[in-house]
């Protein structure tokens, strides 16, 4: 996970930038700790890494759920459950998420 430059809002002020390392830090301990006991919903590791992609790419530009519920009119509820409750997604809902990050869903065929 890339460190965030943006600045990052709490309650009624800014993070400084030790503040905002030191919650990099403990979410990098706590993903890592728990990412085994994290399991999609769906029953889908196909759809399971391209949500974790797109938490990946909005954490990594230092985007917020709030800056993904600005640019997609989404609730920031929803976009929390997408990221880690895996629900019953629609291809147009993960490309509006995509598409708030400037990514794009790719969907393919291989053999399996």
């Amino acid at each position: 996970m890339a460190k965030s430059t943006a600045k990052r809002k709490t309650r009624d002020r800014y993070l400084t930038s030790e503040e905002a390392a030191k919650y990099d830090r403990i979410r990098e301990q706590v993903a890592a700790e728990f990412s085994e006991h994290i399991k999609p919903s769906v029953g889908s590791p196909a759809l399971h890494e391209v949500v974790l992609a797109l938490r990946e790419a909005r954490t990594a530009q230092g985007l917020s759920l709030a800056d993904v519920r600005d640019r997609t009119g989404m609730a920031k509820s929803a976009l929390s459950r997408i990221e880690n409750e895996v629900p019953n997604l629609t291809v147009k809902t993960l490309e509006r998420y995509a598409e708030a990050i400037g990514k794009k869903i790719v969907i393919g065929i291989e053999e399996g």
